[in-house]
């Protein structure tokens, strides 16, 4: 298992997970194990299952973070998510704003 929490990365509405790429890098160059998966953005419901299925696969407890539509995806996942650590939105503002600032 991972000394550092898993960490995933939830996009937005009108976004993909590849959006996440700098950040990624970023993180996995600190030693962090970073899943940005695809959500199918069909149903609320949809890409909560999505959530569920991702957590559930992840080596140890995971922070969520996640982007604007991703915030509520996040929301409704729910108190009793697998392998859940903690919720971000402050790791996202200051890994964009690392992006923001390096590139």
């Amino acid at each position: 298992m991972n000394a550092q929490p898993n960490i995933v990365l939830i996009h937005g509405a009108w976004a993909e997970g590849s959006c996440w790429s700098d950040v990624i890098e970023r993180l996995q160059a600190d030693g962090y194990h970073v899943t940005a998966p695809q959500f199918p953005l069909t149903a609320l419901a949809d890409d909560v299952a999505r959530l569920r299925q991702v957590l559930n696969l992840q080596d140890g407890p995971a922070v969520v973070a996640g982007h604007s539509y991703g915030g509520q995806v996040m929301t409704a996942l729910g108190a009793d998510a697998p392998n859940v650590a903690g919720w971000s939105t402050q790791l996202i503002e200051t890994a964009a704003e690392a992006v923001r600032t390096t590139s």
